[in-house]
């Protein structure tokens, strides 16, 4: 999650972290993934940017 971050943020998109405080209550066993939310006119280019650093975005 952390290189995800730094990798939009290098890229200067703007992202929101949603299940944070689900991920901690369930203990942080994955079983709720947390997820990264970025505006629509920057969603491909956030894709773009996560699939050439080979992260799994899971879909």
């Amino acid at each position: 999650m952390a290189f995800a971050q730094a990798l939009l943020r290098g890229e200067g998109i703007d992202w929101f972290e949603m299940d944070v405080n689900m991920s901690v209550l369930e203990g942080s066993v994955g079983v709720l993934p947390r997820r990264l939310m970025v505006r629509e006119e920057d969603h491909a280019r956030a894709v773009r940017t996560l699939e050439d650093n080979d992260i799994d975005l899971g879909t």
